[in-house]
């Protein structure tokens, strides 16, 4: 198919390069971090790589081949997505810790703010012949007393069914597949699109080198990016998995959870898949 001979034109380094972009442009002022925190954390890392080099007696080759490599991951403009399919999943566990409603997950490379804004039921913007399976994603946004959360804020994107995101792959429209709901009155929502295909994280680029290098395999099963979010809330951000892919216990990024595991099942009509998660979100300030 024609979507396909385009997506595939894709590499890690635009891949890479739009999501440094997107990064700066989203975190771009620096956090101000008191010098005792800075200076802890920083001695700790650097602490650890000594020990490291020492217990496993680190060559010289071993220490410039390293160098080499973390300079062109830079180039490569890949460090975001090295840290979050290597490093964010401890960060969004420590961070989430203390939460009593629906559990998180890590955002990832891909996530882009400003998606056209969607009633409670919609269809995420998609081509006229967008390909896969229809899916139909619904439930309720409520806190954790059980209450329903009208006016909450879903955030949704997700690959298409070749594995690319749209803005970071050639060919696709701008807003593909990502759209921001807004609930109803009872916190509803019902929400047309495609099922995604798990895919390869971009292995052309310096993380591809690393993956090749250790024997690793560069996939991540399937999944939905939300982020879910009301006043006075806690944002949620989360994936959704589905239920019997291959990778949900070798996930590249180990983001995987149970309670995220989703079990779509045939629509009655035939014409797809519909599942239902609800979300509850936590308190601000708990």
């Amino acid at each position: 198919m024609s979507h396909e001979v385009t997506e595939v034109k894709a590499t890690a380094a635009e891949s890479g390069e739009k999501a440094t972009e997107r990064f700066i442009e989203n975190h771009g002022a620096n956090l101000e971090t008191p010098k005792e925190r800075v200076s802890q954390l920083a001695t700790e890392v650097l602490t650890a790589v000594h020990d490291l080099i020492r217990r496993h007696k680190v060559t010289y080759d071993e220490y410039q081949a390293v160098k080499g490599w973390l300079i062109q991951v830079g180039e490569d403009g890949e460090w975001p997505l090295f840290m979050d399919v290597w490093v964010e999943h401890v960060v969004e566990e420590v961070a989430t810790d203390h939460r009593e409603g629906s559990k998180g997950s890590i955002e990832g490379p891909y996530y882009v703010p400003g998606s056209p804004k969607l009633a409670a039921a919609c269809t995420l913007p998609m081509r006229e012949d967008e390909p896969g399976t229809p899916l139909l994603f619904q439930g309720q946004v409520t806190d954790v007393s059980g209450h329903a959360l009208p006016g909450a804020k879903i955030e949704l994107w997700h690959a298409d069914d070749f594995g690319f995101y749209s803005q970071y792959a050639p060919g696709l429209p701008e807003w593909n597949l990502r759209g921001t709901i807004i609930t109803d009155d009872n916190g509803h929502f019902e929400i047309n699109t495609i099922q995604p295909a798990p895919y390869q994280i971009p292995t052309d680029g310096s993380c591809g080198r690393l993956i090749e290098a250790a024997g690793w395999h560069a996939w991540r099963p399937a999944h939905l990016h939300l982020k879910v979010s009301s006043p006075g809330h806690e944002l949620l951000t989360a994936q959704l998995y589905f239920q019997g892919d291959e990778h949900l216990e070798d996930d590249i990024a180990t983001a995987v959870k149970p309670e995220l595991i989703i079990a779509p099942s045939p629509k009655a009509d035939g014409t797809g898949n519909e599942v239902s998660y609800n979300f509850t979100l936590d308190p601000l300030g708990i």
